[in-house]
């Protein structure tokens, strides 16, 4: 079955709690694989983060921890897996993090973390320090047990179709995506991307390479020019001129709202004809747009109504 899942971000002020408990309920509703949660830089939003990441955890709905570790002391981290592992937390999106603006690679930001894959063996070695085994029936033998082990991780990693923006080479990219998988991740989500060929040819060149864990694509809804703008920004993706130009055709907020929907569902509709197992939407915290584009793919589970 084709999987989809989503990516939110812990709200910031009263009335953004407000909107953001709306579209909880609505993408809870549509019953995703996993909802991700973002985490503040220096957790800045630590909180908050597991306040929502709680919520989840109320639902049938996985929830996905995100953990940065640019600056962060191995206590400092360790500390932090833990409160979510106790939590009921036991997915994360394992992350790099970006450095303090205006540090260099030369400075001592870093902490005692220096990649994602050091992270992604310090969530496992701090899950397996908690949980070393269990006990588990025998079938067959009323009352018998034997040691099982403990309960595992899912841990996710970062991917770049199109590069990372300090990466020197797409080898470095592919080198970087096998390290992360060597060091015990076992998913991968995607960067955005706006040409479905990006992706497809990513994973194309990451199992020629050896990667064999799934790499989910990662899609937005670009629902006006200056969200566009703003992605770009972030990013440092290359502008899709078609889509600037549809987006900047028109004033009318409702056309251009349109625009994006059409977009990413064509842009969903060809990775999954090219053979991605399942589709993971940025919602920027707003549920209509994200499953407007998985209704017009066709993977939304029911069809209830979700505007």
């Amino acid at each position: 079955m084709t999987t989809f899942s989503f990516e939110l971000y812990p709200p910031r002020n009263a009335a953004a709690e407000v909107a953001l408990q709306d579209s909880l309920a609505h993408l809870v509703a549509s019953r995703p694989e996993f909802i991700s949660v973002t985490y503040g830089a220096n957790g800045s939003t630590r909180g908050m983060s597991l306040g929502v990441l709680r919520q989840l955890l109320a639902t049938d709905v996985k929830p996905m921890a995100h953990l940065t570790c640019v600056g962060s002391s191995y206590a400092e981290a360790s500390r932090l897996i833990r409160e979510f592992l106790d939590a009921g937390v036991t997915s994360f999106l394992a992350l790099r993090g970006d450095p303090p603006r205006g540090a260099t690679e030369a400075d001592a930001f870093l902490g005692d973390l220096g990649s994602a894959s050091e992270l992604v063996q310090l969530i496992h070695r701090v899950q397996a320090e908690r949980s070393p085994f269990s006990l588990a029936d025998v079938p067959g033998f009323p009352g018998a047990k034997k040691v099982a082990s403990g309960e595992k991780v899912t841990i996710a990693v970062a991917a770049f179709p199109n590069g990372h923006p300090r990466s020197r080479s797409v080898e470095q990219d592919l080198d970087t995506l096998l390290a992360k998988e060597a060091a015990g991740a076992n998913l991968a989500i995607s960067q955005l991307f706006f040409h479905a060929d990006d992706y497809l040819g990513f994973v194309d060149r990451a199992r020629a390479a050896g990667v064999t864990m799934r790499i989910l694509p990662g899609i937005m809804p670009v629902l006006s020019p200056q969200r566009l703008a703003r992605i770009l920004q972030l990013t440092d993706e290359a502008e899709p001129i078609a889509l600037r130009r549809a987006l900047a055709s028109t004033d009318d907020p409702e056309a251009q709202r349109a625009i994006g929907i059409e977009h990413a569902t064509a842009l969903g509709a060809d990775l999954l004809a090219g053979g991605a197992s399942g589709l993971h939407l940025y919602t920027f915290n707003q549920h209509a747009a994200v499953l407007d584009v998985l209704e017009g793919v066709g993977v939304l589970h029911d069809s209830k109504e979700h505007a």
